[in-house]
């Protein structure tokens, strides 16, 4: 029987090992051959999904299993795979790095045998011969149910020390080795102290990539890959019970989308766009009307780097001011919330008034101030959960906030059972509410009939 899709998780060693640049040679390599890609990352990361997006013109998807539960996520990933050919699954840190030391607990390995997907592993081939089996047969012995059905071998020398490399590994691990990844000029992703720089931020030039996807073409075994990737059973997944189709009829959301703002998961605006809701994109930056709007919502980004821009608009800032005093809707999420605060001091020290709608002050830091996943508790009725309910998201900022208004969450981040942090967070303000948190909609729909419900009290 032939095969319905394809699909692999293409894993690493550790982080840095080269896992999100072959993915997005594969990408354009597999686009190139005619194939419908659907590009994927396993974790909460935006960055990593912007690029995937720009390469191969395909919106990725986040598969997390903390903020999802395996049903949802499941039938999410089912549901795009009805419209691709092959799923390219980029993996996240090394295979078995999870959430604590759990290796089944939001790692790539629980991943890919929740989905029932084959693990392509990418190792290190830089200043290694024989050695490297012991390495890949490490990975292979230590969870021996999970199915490595390849490997790849990233920054080889010669031809010679790759040969070297592919027969250490195939004869003592058992494991086909497809092939390698040269080094290659024009195919690094600009980084800073945030992590990569946002697909947003540059002028993609896809020629370096499908000048790279050429040579990968050349260097690796992709029908092989194929063959090993070859699939007829997709997981099983239910969707939760979601908002009734005609319950944002009626209804605009205005999304800030631009430099300063563009961290969104598709898969929040599609289930958004399930209720009838008319949804339209706007500027904090270049704009200086705001859309006529009863909900909006200001996603991550960078405000910082954009701060003396998004000062500089004062005629946005006084419409997001009187939109919020008439009661529109509005949901903001990191980024979000230093732009919605009193003001912004960037990484120089100056500071930018902002829009003054949650009384407090962003100052940005040199280290990070909260990472990771966290679980939050709503204290008293919030734009998208009752008093009690409890959202999980994941934080990731240089910045602080310093409110001047009490807390409405009370946060926690638990790792093996032990609570190591907790801390009170997001603030509502009128009809507004914005938090550090990012979340993910399918985890709890009900968080949106929350917000369309005050977006139609507000009418």
């Amino acid at each position: 029987m032939a095969a319905s899709f394809h699909a692999f998780v293409l894993a690493g060693t550790g982080s840095g090992c080269g896992k999100t640049t072959v993915t997005l040679g594969l990408l354009s390599l597999m686009k190139k051959r005619g194939l419908r890609v659907q590009p994927c990352k396993v974790g909460p990361d935006y960055l990593d999904t912007g690029w995937h997006t720009a390469v191969c013109g395909t919106a990725s998807r986040n598969l997390d299993s903390f903020m999802l539960p395996t049903s949802t996520l499941n039938a999410l990933f089912c549901e795009q795979m009805q419209h691709a050919d092959i799923a390219v699954i980029e993996g996240v840190m090394g295979l078995y790095d999870g959430y604590g030391t759990d290796p089944d607990y939001c790692s790539t390995a629980a991943m890919a045998k929740q989905l029932g997907c084959p693990v392509i592993l990418l190792v290190d081939g830089k200043a290694v011969s024989t050695s490297i089996a012991a390495t890949v047969m490490g990975f292979q012995h230590f969870d021996p149910s999970l199915n490595i059905a390849g490997v790849i071998v990233n920054r080889v020398n010669s031809e010679t020390h790759y040969q070297l490399l592919k027969v250490a590994v195939e004869r003592y691990c058992s494991v086909p080795v497809l092939g390698y990844v040269p080094r290659m000029e024009g195919v690094a992703l600009p980084e800073r102290h945030l992590g990569l720089v946002t697909a947003r931020e540059s002028v993609i030039n896809q020629q370096p990539w499908q000048d790279f996807a050429a040579m990968l073409e050349q260097t690796l075994d992709i029908d092989a890959l194929l063959a090993l990737s070859a699939s007829d059973n997709l997981p099983v997944g239910e969707w939760p019970a979601l908002p009734a189709a005609d319950a944002g009829a009626g209804l605009t959301l205005a999304i800030a989308d631009d430099e300063a703002f563009n961290f969104y998961y598709p898969d929040n605006i599609t289930l958004l766009a399930r209720t009838g809701l008319n949804i339209v994109r706007f500027s904090p930056l270049h704009d200086t009307c705001l859309p006529d709007c009863q909900m909006i919502w200001l996603g991550g980004g960078y405000p910082e780097l954009h701060a003396a821009a998004l000062a500089r608009n004062v005629t946005m800032l006084e419409q997001l001011r009187a939109a919020h005093q008439r009661g529109v809707a509005i949901y903001a999420e990191c980024g979000g919330l230093m732009y919605l605060g009193s003001s912004l001091e960037d990484s120089n020290g100056d500071r930018w008034l902002m829009a003054d709608i949650i009384p407090g002050h962003s100052k940005m830091g040199k280290r990070l101030t909260r990472f990771g996943y966290c679980e939050a508790q709503a204290t008293q009725q919030t734009l998208l959960a009752t008093t009690g309910e409890v959202l999980r998201g994941h934080e990731f900022h240089y910045s602080d906030f310093t409110p001047e208004t009490p807390a409405v969450m009370s946060c926690r981040k638990v790792r093996d059972g032990k609570t190591l942090q907790a801390w009170s967070g997001g603030w509502q303000v009128g009809n507004t509410f914005a938090s550090y948190l990012h979340v993910h909609f399918a985890q709890r729909p009900e968080m949106l009939n929350h917000w369309l419900a005050a977006a139609r009290n507000a009418l």
